[in-house]
């Protein structure tokens, strides 16, 4: 048995879309274009309001304190409103999470979206059921890639060996420094080739990950024994 640590955007939900048209209305109310799709996507990462930074900094050229809290609020009021509208679980994650409960495991999300909108996703998604603590990025006064809410998250499931799962340079920055094994999906937001993103495996296709955790479990229990 493990636990077994999820990160949200990019692992097990696709959410891009939802987060492309809240910065569109948000844009929009500044009388802006909106962006395209895959300029967005390639913002997302380190939480929300780095996200709205990255879009400042490419709308206007620069981010002032006052604007940007004013956008960041604008843009949480159109994300709220609807944040499962276009977001869709990766394909055959609610059978792997289903498997990997039956199989024992004890699960959790740590993500840097904030936690109620990510409790909300989880629900709305009906995979909530098999999470027992969601880690947000509000949850503690830091957010990854420093390890303190990965390892909080850890901590709320109890002892046993705790694997990372996420799709980012950042979700294995937080892995290393919290000294927990990274499983890569290659199919989420990264921004590097996977061989430039330090994994123990990776996986492209959610059918696999019960035998991955089930062989990286194995494998450091043979190394008690020898």
């Amino acid at each position: 048995m493990a636990n077994v640590v999820f990160d949200l955007d990019g692992t097990l939900i696709d959410s891009a879309r939802d987060l492309h048209s809240a910065v569109a209305k948000m844009l929009e109310e500044e009388g802006l274009a909106p962006l395209d799709l895959a300029t967005v996507q390639r913002f997302i990462g380190n939480g929300v309001p780095m996200l709205i930074q990255r879009v400042m900094e490419h709308c206007f050229g620069a981010v002032e304190a006052f604007r940007h809290q004013k956008l960041l609020a604008r843009f949480m009021h159109h994300y709220n409103a609807a944040p499962t509208a276009l977001t869709r679980l990766y394909p055959y994650v609610a059978e792997c999470l289903h498997i990997l409960c039956l199989e024992g495991h004890r699960l959790a999300v740590c993500t840097n979206k904030p936690h109620a909108i990510s409790r909300t996703i989880l629900e709305e998604l009906e995979v909530a059921q098999h999470f027992s603590a969601v880690f947000g990025g509000d949850t503690l006064p830091v957010k990854k890639p420093d390890p303190a809410p990965l390892l909080a998250t850890a901590a709320a499931l109890g002892p046993a060996p705790t694997l990372y799962v996420g799709d980012s340079e950042i979700d294995s920055e937080t892995a290393d420094r919290a000294g927990f094994p990274f499983l890569l999906f290659t199919e989420g937001y990264r921004k590097k080739p996977i061989t430039a993103i330090p994994h123990l495996a990776n996986f492209n296709d959610f059918r696999d990950l019960p035998r991955i955790i089930a062989a990286v479990i194995g494998e450091k229990a043979e190394a008690l024994r020898t």
